[in-house]
């Protein structure tokens, strides 16, 4: 069976919910504003189901680590050994939608560490925010003893920026899809449910009240203006979810920031697509020093000389290799 009807069906599906809340809160509204607020931050706050993604498969092989931030249990995964490099996905999204960068960053001789953020994939289910990214993030680095780089997805990396500035030392950063701005979602949110402004007003003051800091303290411009690490910013002309104007008004604020327009790949194919993968390992390889498992330095990007040629020496289609290229 084709995919379209699926989709028709899935697309069915969503208006007819989004349909049923905008009338429960319509009547909820005139009997209590306030509550009516309260119900629409959770509905805010609450992360869509992860969709299932190819690269689960490769959690089977990575070390589990169990975090523990702000008294929940946040799934996490290291792969290889080396400096490490953290992945952190978007909202709605999780690790495995990063996996796609795991085994380039691992044959330049780099360790991996990613995370399921608070509410997302097998973090479990419950209110999350770009502060609680943050903090989980924090919690990886601490975990594996300190990050290199990061390698960030929407507002996986205005949540990285906020890390940053709450102490997290990174020496480079690959922005995918990054918003700049993450706040003016909540337009489009009172938009399709029919909120007055009082009430996304009171909305922001009670989560503002929850999480302990001002939304406009999340606005990525102004926290890459003061970023220390280096920043490849990478956007796609046609991302329907993030203006690529975004991406320049990030770039533009911050003297340490380079931007890179793809087109075609809109907001997620940006995660998989191989030239993106490409130039961002290379971004995040310079002037690191990797050193093959014996700890000597590689030559290669994941061994040294000597590891080389011994596993030449016993292995005989690397032999045969070597010889014809000789």
């Amino acid at each position: 069976m084709s995919q379209a009807p699926r989709r028709r069906s899935v697309t069915n599906s969503t208006n007819v919910r989004v349909l049923a809340l905008r009338r429960g809160l319509s009547l909820l509204r005139k009997v209590s504003p306030s509550l009516t607020a309260i119900v629409a931050e959770r509905l805010f706050f609450t992360p869509p189901p992860a969709r299932k993604s190819q690269g689960l498969a490769l959690l089977r092989d990575a070390e589990a680590i169990r975090l523990h931030v702000d008294g929940r249990w946040v799934a996490a995964w290291r792969w290889g050994r080396g400096p490490a490099i953290g992945l952190l996905h978007g909202w709605g999204g999780r690790a495995a939608q990063l996996s796609s960068f795991v085994e380039p960053l691992l044959a330049r001789g780099f360790a991996v560490a990613a995370l399921d953020a608070p509410g997302h994939g097998r973090s479990g289910r419950g209110l999350s925010s770009a502060p609680q990214f943050a903090r989980a993030l924090r919690a990886l680095a601490d975990s594996v003893g300190g990050l290199h780089g990061l390698v960030t997805h929407s507002l996986g990396a205005a949540a990285a920026a906020l890390a940053m500035r709450d102490g997290l030392r990174v020496a480079r950063v690959v922005m995918l899809g990054a918003a700049a701005d993450p706040p003016l979602w909540v337009r489009s949110f009172a938009e399709r449910l029919g909120l007055p402004e009082h009430v996304v007003d009171e909305l922001r003051a009670r989560s503002e009240r929850r999480i302990g800091m001002p939304w406009r303290e999340l606005h990525l411009p102004t926290l890459a203006a003061s970023c220390q690490a280096s920043l490849l910013v990478v956007h796609d002309r046609d991302d329907a979810e993030v203006p690529v104007a975004d991406a320049s008004a990030i770039v533009a604020a911050s003297p340490q920031a380079t931007l890179l327009e793809t087109s075609g790949l809109g907001h997620n194919r940006l995660l998989r697509d191989p030239e993106v993968i490409a130039r961002s390992v290379d971004f995040l390889t310079v002037g690191v020093a990797t050193a093959c498992a014996c700890g000597r330095p590689a030559v290669d990007g994941r061994h040294c000389e000597y590891c080389r040629v011994e596993q030449e020496l016993f292995d005989r289609e690397l032999r045969w290799a070597a010889s014809e290229v000789a």
